[in-house]
């Protein structure tokens, strides 16, 4: 069944509507998360803090795709909206090039520094190794990872965002089968995490473009020969700015994250923060499911201008990701134990750590979605700077002040509570973006 970017939205709608994007990114983060169950209980706890300190700097290439996908679905939807469909069939192949060649490029020079990227987020000897091997083996399907990561947006701008969740059920399989053949079965630890992945993330990028391009497409776009016009690909890389922006602040702040419990608490304090990452990328991917699914909806409202129904969309938004913000913050709250046993429940101290970490840096739920939501509001209207702004001071600047000042003055729950204290500061700042950038979604009348 397509779902149509067009007509009114009613909150039943935007829910059925973006399920499938949920669906998505919830099936690519669970099995993300696959590898470090893996490691962890069967490589040990070393292996599981190398894939815990290395896993941000392969995400900061893979999030290219983040920023090509949202923004170009953004762009894609406005041109259809416009009432351009072939030339929105042109702009979409070249972006879909445009990320396997970034991938193909990236992924060579990271596999080449790899050593050197190691030492820097702090590996120490027993890990350098491992920390190499995964980063190394995952360069063979970072063009697929790319790719993956920006189709993720496109299937709602051409949609079929069911597709989009089938393909993620598939490659997900893909890379639990390998995990459990050779992380579990064969002994390959770290490496066979890695080639697990990288065969993951290779089905789940490179499969579409057959599809996109086949006779059997059944969606409102289609690869078809397009030479390179570079002004679109700037204009979708400017508008999906915001994702990569946000992408590559949360992975920078990861890593100061894993260097101040490094100081703090050592290997423990990493794999720690490792299981409760683990949990927030479950949550986390509903907001980020939701987003995508809804971004290429405000972008095609935009496109024909109707303010009424981006108002609409943007306050039945935020009622919706209070609500389940709040759902899931209680969650984490009653299953913190649980959750981390599945992970370290073998080391009764680093459970007991886990858990109150957990406890603390959960709390940041109640509002994230809300602010995470104003940054693809944005996008959808095809404002990458104010978009990337939010981004921008939620993550670097607010979160990171948090982590590098707050353990300073009280100590490890400093860290836990980083995240936490970033969000009600984001939250002051997204309301101000909204009123001041988009006043003529905040007034009682249209």
């Amino acid at each position: 069944m397509n779902i149509e970017l067009s007509g009114h939205y009613g909150p039943g709608r935007i829910v059925r509507s973006v399920l499938p994007s949920i669906g998505m990114v919830l099936v690519t983060s669970v099995y993300s998360i696959v590898d470090g169950f893996f490691v962890a209980n069967f490589a040990g706890k070393t292996g599981f803090a190398a894939i815990n300190l290395t896993f941000p700097v392969i995400m900061m290439i893979g999030s290219l795709g983040l920023m090509i996908g949202s923004g170009g679905a953004a762009l894609v939807a406005k041109i259809k909206g416009e009432g351009y469909p072939q030339k929105a069939n042109r702009v979409f192949t070249m972006l879909v090039q445009f990320g396997f060649i970034l991938g193909i490029v990236l992924g060579g020079v990271l596999a080449v520094m790899a050593p050197a990227v190691s030492r820097w987020l702090g590996a120490d000897a027993p890990m350098m190794d491992e920390c190499v091997q995964y980063i190394r083996l995952n360069m063979i399907g970072m063009p697929g990872f790319v790719l993956q990561c920006a189709f993720q947006s496109f299937y709602m701008a051409a949609e079929r965002p069911q597709l989009g969740t089938l393909m993620s059920v598939v490659a997900g399989v893909v890379n639990i089968v390998l995990d459990a053949v050779l992380v579990w079965a064969m002994g390959l630890g770290v490496a066979g995490a890695a080639i697990a992945t990288a065969a993951g993330a290779t089905v789940g990028g490179l499969f579409p473009v057959f599809y996109f391009a086949s006779r059997h497409n059944r969606g409102t776009l289609r690869i078809m020969p397009s030479r390179f016009i570079w002004p679109y690909v700037g204009k979708a890389c400017t508008n999906g700015m915001s994702e990569y922006v946000s992408s590559i602040a949360m992975n920078i702040v990861t890593i100061c994250y894993n260097l101040q419990l490094m100081r703090y608490l050592g290997e423990d304090g990493v794999s720690a923060y490792g299981v409760v990452m683990y949990v927030a990328f479950i949550f986390a991917a509903v907001f980020i499911g939701y987003n995508i699914g809804i971004t290429p909806i405000i972008g095609y409202h935009y496109g024909a201008r109707d303010v009424a129904e981006q108002r609409s969309l943007m306050l039945k938004s935020f009622v919706i990701l209070a609500v389940t913000g709040a759902l899931m913050t209680l969650s984490a709250e009653l299953f913190a134990s649980p959750l981390a046993r599945i992970f370290v429940g073998y080391d009764a101290d680093l459970t007991a750590l886990t858990v109150r970490g957990m406890h603390l840096y959960m709390l940041a739920f109640l509002i994230s979605g809300c602010n995470m939501f104003v940054s693809a509001l944005f996008t959808g209207l095809n404002n990458g700077v104010v978009s990337a702004v939010a981004s921008f001071t939620r993550t670097l600047v607010f979160e990171l002040a948090c982590v590098l000042l707050l353990p300073a003055l009280v100590g490890i729950n400093g860290i836990w509570l980083s995240w936490p204290i970033a969000e009600v500061l984001s939250l002051l700042l997204s309301a101000f973006l909204v009123v001041r950038f988009a006043p003529q979604l905040v007034r009682k009348k249209i």
